[in-house]
């Protein structure tokens, strides 16, 4: 991942620090729970992409959609960096792990 993000999460993270109004297990909590929050926010720009609610019509686009997924990128990748000052290295870590899975899994199996 390129390192400009996490130097900006580290930026979000310092100033959430500085403005925060609970204690730091409340603020790490809150943070995980952001995550959720912005996911429903996709979940809505959905809704409002697809017309769902009758009452409503079409009231998103899919690019309202595409910037509710960065934001929970975003809320995760805070919430992460603010769980451990390594979240990089996790993220990395975790990311290659999640790619051995995948390749493993569409390996064909030899026919015999």
């Amino acid at each position: 991942m390129d390192s400009r993000i996490w130097e900006s999460v580290d930026h979000l993270v310092a100033w959430l620090d500085a403005n925060g109004t609970q204690s730091p297990q409340e603020e790490r909590l809150l943070r995980i729970l952001k995550v959720s929050e912005e996911v429903g926010e996709v979940g809505a720009a959905v809704i409002g992409a697809t017309g769902q609610n009758p009452r409503k019509g079409v009231t998103h686009g899919w690019e309202d959609v595409q910037h509710e997924l960065c934001d929970v990128v975003f809320a995760a990748l805070v919430a992460l960096r603010t769980l451990t000052p390594d979240a990089a290295r996790v993220f990395a870590d975790r990311l290659a792990y999640v790619e051995q899975r995948s390749a493993a899994s569409r390996a064909t199996p030899e026919a015999g």
